[in-house]
């Protein structure tokens, strides 16, 4: 087994199988630069080793193995890292890309046990996988416009792949998803019960799997048998969010009679107004982008969300690190935004986040 002096990922070969264990349950396994890396280096490690047909990866909760998957990045070290000006910030960005860009191009079956709360980085680390499990205690969201960030470690490009314009609904709002919810948007594949988790687990150590696919066959027989109920009109989020602006969305869910509209608006108005467009410019985009193009644009746009020079800002005065202060840090769940309002963001705002700071041959993902 492979394990970083803080255990905080356990590598370890089971059988044919190689088993990724995220084990910072105090934290909800945030992802820090170190468990990044960590992660790399296995999936590196075991796509060139013929013992290990598939890759399996699991969260751990307050009371073992399951129970939480991943809430996403480290904001506090990202709020630490960008008040010190901490070059690590740049390097946790740059590192996480490529890993979400390995883990939807790796070439062995890669199965994710998206148990409990997964979110931002955790959604990242599991939408490129092969077999998306959920459970009764799954709860999955791109949360970030709620701490002035945007839905990256690809988002926008599994985002804008939702049915009509659910991705741009889930990346504005960011929304949480159960179970059969995360089905009806695409972003699970299968629902096993939380209780089998355990055993299904340890078979993959015992069983002579002879394929990965076997393995991945193996994993879909302990699947329940779950309908996708969306609980959303996707009629309903189509005329609303699609159309063109945020401020053209805004007035029609705000006109409309319906609860759900109504109780949207009011969600919206909470969010970061700056990053609502920007988000809404990212999902658009995205659309008509393969994968590596999109994980450079977002590598492009959390860059501006840290040194917003187009808009005369340091990093201690941007969206995120006041995003970030007001629900983590201070908890005083009032942020500053600036804007304040959805309707004083103009474009020149907005473009800015869509200008790459380095050159083409440059570029920290260029690679990909």
């Amino acid at each position: 087994m492979h394990t970083t002096d803080d255990s905080f990922v356990l590598a370890e070969i089971r059988g044919r199988v190689g088993c990724l264990t995220l084990n910072r349950p105090k934290a909800l396994n945030a992802l820090s630069l170190s468990m990044v890396r960590d992660l790399t280096a296995a999936l590196r490690r075991w796509r060139d080793d013929g013992q290990v047909l598939a890759v399996a990866i699991r969260g751990t909760g307050k009371e073992g193995p399951f129970g939480a998957f991943c809430a996403g990045g480290d904001i506090r070290f990202f709020h630490q890292a960008a008040l010190a000006g901490d070059p690590a910030l740049e390097d946790f960005f740059t590192e996480e890309y490529a890993l979400n860009h390995l883990i939807h191009t790796y070439p062995k079956p890669y199965i994710a046990f998206m148990d409990g709360i997964c979110m931002g980085g955790g959604m990242g680390i599991s939408q490129g996988a092969s077999l998306r499990v959920v459970t009764e205690r799954s709860k999955l969201a791109m949360p970030e416009t709620h701490i002035g960030l945007f839905p990256d470690v690809g988002g926008g490009f599994f985002l804008s792949r939702c049915p009509g314009h659910l991705g741009e609904y889930l990346a504005l709002t960011g929304r949480v998803l159960a179970a059969p919810q995360a089905l009806a948007a695409g972003l699970a594949d299968v629902v096993i019960e939380s209780s089998r988790l355990a055993s299904l687990w340890e078979t993959l150590a015992s069983t002579p799997f002879e394929s990965g696919e076997a393995v991945e066959r193996w994993c879909r027989t302990h699947q329940s048998r779950t309908t996708p109920q969306p609980d959303w009109s996707l009629d309903e989020v189509n005329a609303h969010f699609g159309l063109a602006r945020v401020t053209a969305i805004l007035d029609s869910l705000e006109v409309s009679a319906s609860a759900w509209a109504k109780d949207t608006a009011a969600v919206l108005r909470t969010r970061s107004p700056l990053m609502l467009h920007v988000v809404l410019e990212q999902i658009r985009r995205a659309r008509h982008m393969g994968l590596a193009e999109n994980l450079r644009m977002e590598r492009d746009l959390v860059r501006h969300c840290f040194h917003a020079g187009h808009l005369g800002r340091s990093a201690t005065a941007s969206e995120t690190v006041e995003g970030i202060r007001a629900l983590a840090i201070d908890k005083d769940h009032s942020p500053r935004w600036q804007p304040a309002r959805v309707e004083d963001v103009t474009p020149d705002m907005v473009q800015g986040f869509f200008r790459s700071p380095w050159p083409v041959w440059g570029h920290p993902l260029a690679h990909l």
